[in-house]
């Protein structure tokens, strides 16, 4: 298909070429042309009652439909028949074969219109798409020559709508065709805080409906919501709680204030709640819900006497005797409009038929009713119990008729009601407990032996306490302040009181750094009873070797003893936790001169058996690292560690080897069949700088015979042959000898001499 052209060369060579057609017979649609051969001008498209349209002299035919029109969905070709309405916002598709600027979706506007090519617009909203087509179709024929294949189908419904009001972006907005009001709302942005969600509005022409989307949103009911329509209005108005001044809020605030949207159906709550405010009204909440969207009572706030004003008629609810019964019958009726009152607690003196009076050293003093069958530890437990500050030994009942009882809960409690019954109250009676004494000096005198236990030495609180069989050993030291810095923990001596005459107490020792440092079962715990001493003794300040007698605090029991080669020997505070280690690092480590392979440790058993004596070779453990070869030590041990200086004389002469003559450090020396000579003179400092080395003499004792043999030395060095090295046992003598021993020595200190006799024979001549 090809457009008709305006220029005057053109136009005329196409009449000669229609001539021509027409001439031969041929026959095919035309354009029609006007007079003077140009194109006719564009008509604005007929704006009428749309409904109705038709024109008379169109002698066109809708085409039938064969076939889907590309970039139409198969649902909208099922809802586009001839008959389907067109209304606004809805895309058609228009096909026309062989033009571009069709055969694509076109929009219904705002007005009604479509704008095509060619055309320009054309009003189609409250057409049918039959109609749309035939009145489309009449006017593409004035531009193109052949548009017999032209067709409009229904691509998609589309609402075009406005959101007004309380949303975040109000404004038009584009719906799918079926959309709600909720998803408007949604395009908009959402709401808007402080919108009332209960009167909204859809605005269609001059027709208004109000709806409520609060309870849409409660229930999910989609007929709670009105149906939309191209060109709806949807208004979401102002919650009146936002006041008729623009001003920023809290919207926790004014959440907290309520959510009623009407104050004349509202229900009101206040007064002593945490949070007052009108709420909408529900007909099945009951007034126990109201006070609790209110947030609850406060502290403050009486449970039995709220008021309650349903319909101009006042009424009194005790929420305490509901939660009591749960009885529903005590709830008071709730109809719109009702307002709701708690209030406060008032502070009034309370007296009465029925009334017992609690003072003193209770948690809860105060005045309190009775009824039949309540007892005393009933008022008593009712008023909050003693407190700590309490002589519950001295409880006094002061009776309606003057006189006055006094009442021993102490008692009570440990003879279990058998032997103190507790006193009998009578309306008007006061129950008075009275504070303990705290005076200096004479308070430890109300306690009598037989109710305390005493604990005694390096605690911080040292003193009398009172006891129970419920309380631990821990809890009286935790009582007497723990402790004290230098106390030994490991041997604390519990005293227990013997009640028979002339009896001895044994003393049992408790291990408390132990059971902190490693844990243990506190039902193994000592069991204390009244009248026991506990004494936690004190570490030593000083060691013991100080000239000063504080050591003598430490008991010999708890105590080992390290003496000989070592930094600071003496005696230490000892418990079976430690090691050997501990003990060597608490002397300071061993002296410089200390044999570290003869240590010696004396094992006395505490004197329950006969002493035993280890020897530990701590260089060997130094060596290997094995825990195993280091000796199991307890108090009362003795660990001695020897000097060097003194092996000699505890070592015969067949347990070494000496070495004399020319060395460095001649001596008798420790050796074993492992070691050769060169070990040896090594171990002496080696020759000096005048030894004779190469007739070193080495006497071995063999089978009670002494034998010598000479070792050159010099010329062992020259070669490293180590057979040359001659045979070294224990017991044998090594012998260096001085150069002036040797024979060329001697020979030349007889040259020397006759040299100097004969000088002084030659001197005397001369005379």
């Amino acid at each position: 298909m090809r457009r008709l052209l305006t220029g005057r060369p053109m136009r005329t060579l196409l009449a000669a070429l229609l001539l021509t057609l027409a001439l031969a017979g041929g026959s095919g649609a035309r354009a029609q042309q006007p007079a003077d051969g140009g194109v006719p001008p564009l008509q604005p498209a007929p704006v009428g009652n749309a409904n109705t349209y038709q024109n008379p002299n169109s002698n066109y035919q809708q085409p039938q439909r064969s076939q889907v029109a590309p970039g139409v969905l198969q649902s909208s070709i099922e809802a586009s028949t001839p008959e389907t309405p067109v209304r606004i916002g809805d895309v058609l598709f228009l096909s026309l074969p062989g033009e571009d600027t069709f055969n694509k979706t076109f929009q219904v506007d705002r007005r009604g219109n479509l704008l095509l090519p060619e055309v320009g617009l054309v009003q189609v909203a409250g057409l049918t798409i039959g109609q749309a087509q035939v009145k489309i179709h009449d006017l593409l024929v004035r531009a193109f020559r052949d548009v017999s294949r032209f067709e409009i189908s229904l691509k998609e419904r589309r609402l075009l709508v406005t959101v007004l009001g309380f949303a975040r972006n109000p404004g038009p907005v584009e719906l799918q065709g079926d959309a709600t009001v909720q998803m408007a709302i949604n395009m908009a942005g959402g709401l808007s805080q402080g919108a009332q969600l209960d009167r909204m509005q859809v605005r269609r022409g001059k027709e208004v409906q109000i709806f409520d989307y609060k309870k849409y949103l409660d229930t999910g009911d989609p007929s709670l919501l009105p149906k939309l329509e191209p060109l709806d209005e949807i208004f979401i108005p102002a919650s009146p709680l936002t006041g008729n001044v623009q001003v920023d809020f809290d919207p926790h605030t004014l959440v907290a204030a309520g959510d009623a949207g009407d104050d004349r159906s509202s229900i009101k709550v206040f007064g002593e709640v945490n949070s007052t405010g009108s709420f909408g009204f529900k007909p099945d909440a009951s007034v126990v819900e109201y006070i609790m969207r209110a947030g609850g009572v406060t502290r403050f706030a009486t449970t039995e006497g709220i008021r309650v004003v349903t319909k101009g008629k006042p009424q009194t609810f005790s929420l305490k005797d509901y939660l009591d019964s749960g009885d529903k019958k005590l709830l008071p009726e709730i109809a719109p409009g009702t307002t709701i009152f708690v209030p406060k607690e008032q502070e009034e003196i309370k007296a009465g038929s029925s009334t017992i009076y609690v003072m003193g050293e209770v948690a809860k003093p105060g005045a309190f009713e009775i009824k039949l069958g309540v007892g005393f530890l009933d008022v008593l437990a009712n008023a909050g119990g003693p407190t700590r500050f309490a002589d519950t030994n001295e409880i006094r009942v002061l009776k309606a008729n003057g006189g006055v009882e006094n009442f021993d809960l102490l008692a009570y409690t440990e003879a279990k009601g058998k032997r103190v019954t507790p006193p009998k109250l009578g309306p008007g009676d006061t129950i008075f407990v009275p504070e303990k004494q705290q005076e200096e000096g004479s308070s430890w005198l109300k306690n009598s032996p037989d109710k305390i236990v005493r604990i005694i030495g390096a605690i911080n609180s040292p003193g009398r306490y009172e006891w129970n069989d419920e309380m631990t050993i821990l809890d009286l030291i935790a009582e007497a302040g723990g402790p004290g810095d230098r106390a030994n923990t490991s041997h604390i001596e519990i005293l227990p009181n013997s009640k028979a005459a002339g009896a001895e107490s044994k003393v049992q020792i408790f291990d408390l750094a132990s059971l902190v440092e490693k844990g243990g079962r506190l039902d193994q715990l000592p069991k204390l009873q009244p009248g026991w001493t506990i004494s936690i003794p004190t570490l030593p300040q000083n060691n013991a070797n100080d000239s000063r007698s504080s050591w003598l605090q430490q008991p010999a029991e708890t105590s080992i003893y390290v003496l000989g080669a070592l930094r600071n020997p003496g005696r230490y505070a000892f418990s079976k936790n430690m090691h050997f280690l501990d003990i060597l690092s608490a002397a300071d480590g061993p002296a410089a001169t200390a044999d570290l392979e003869n240590i010696r440790i004396t094992h006395r058993r505490g004197g329950n058996g006969k002493p035993s004596i280890t020897k530990l070779d701590l260089t060997a453990y130094f060596s290997s690292g094995d825990d195993r070869l280091l000796p199991d030590v307890q108090p009362g041990d003795v660990i001695y560690f020897p000097d060097k200086s003194a092996d000699w004389l505890n070592l015969g002469k067949e347990q070494t080897v000496r070495v004399l003559g020319s060395v460095g450090k001649p001596g008798r020396y420790k050796f074993n069949d492992t070691m050769t000579v060169l070990d040896l003179l090594a171990e002496a400092g080696g020759p000096t700088t005048d030894a004779y080395q190469e007739k070193i003499v080495v006497v071995n004792f063999a089978r009670g015979q002494d034998q010598a043999e000479t070792f050159n030395l010099v010329h062992f060095a020259k070669t490293g042959n180590f057979q040359e090295l001659p045979v070294l046992r224990a017991g044998d003598t090594v012998y260096v000898p001085n150069a002036t021993q040797s024979d060329w020595q001697q020979f030349m200190g007889g040259v020397r001499d006759t040299v100097s006799l004969l000088s002084i024979f030659a001197l005397i001549g001369r005379f």
